[in-house]
């Protein structure tokens, strides 16, 4: 079990993929993503893996099984691993920490960066099949997604918020000084 498990949560193209890399790299962390489920489910139905199929999928699961299906799913993976360090990446309501609240080793690390910087961060990455040809307006549409809306509540639920509006480099300051208190 782990001693350790950090639940990352910010908005889109924030910064939470650099911070999962590095904790992955330096401190050997185990990693856990909430979409890679929902990617899954998209790749067995043949679906696109857009924003807005992740966003339907994710809907459908939680209406259908309830609101904190995905939590206890991605807790059971966390629990079952073999790492002492493990990063949970996606985290975006409420629902999504109630099966890791309650556990002592869990700290929610919120990451904070402008909308503009987001954006231009997105279009460059082009993780999912719309974000390289993504307009403005179709990223601030996709701020406005029920799963997106959540997010800065379950942001002021974290233990810490690192802004990353600087570098990439600064970022990885952040996190290294609040590993060294871990």
């Amino acid at each position: 079990m782990p001693s350790l498990i950090i639940g990352l949560v910010g908005q889109a193209g924030c910064g939470k993929g650099t911070a999962a890399d590095f904790l992955q790299k330096e401190y050997g962390a185990g990693y856990v993503r909430f979409s890679a489920i929902l990617g899954s489910i998209l790749d067995a139905l043949a679906l696109e893996k857009s924003r807005e199929e992740f966003i339907r999928i994710s809907e459908v699961l939680r209406k259908e099984f309830g609101e904190d299906v995905l939590s206890h799913a991605i807790a059971r993976q966390v629990l079952m691993s073999d790492k002492d360090i493990i990063v949970i990446d996606g985290i975006r309501r409420l629902e999504d920490i109630v099966a890791f609240e309650p556990l002592p080793q869990f700290a929610l690390v919120a990451i904070d960066a402008p909308a503009e910087l987001r954006f231009e961060r997105m279009k460059k990455r082009g993780e999912k099949a719309t974000e390289s040809t993504m307009t403005w307006e179709q990223f601030q549409h996709e701020e406005d997604a029920p799963t997106e809306r959540t997010i800065p509540e379950v942001m002021a639920r974290a233990t810490v918020t690192f802004d990353n509006s600087g570098t990439q480099e600064a970022l990885i300051e952040k996190i290294k000084a609040f590993m060294q208190n871990r």
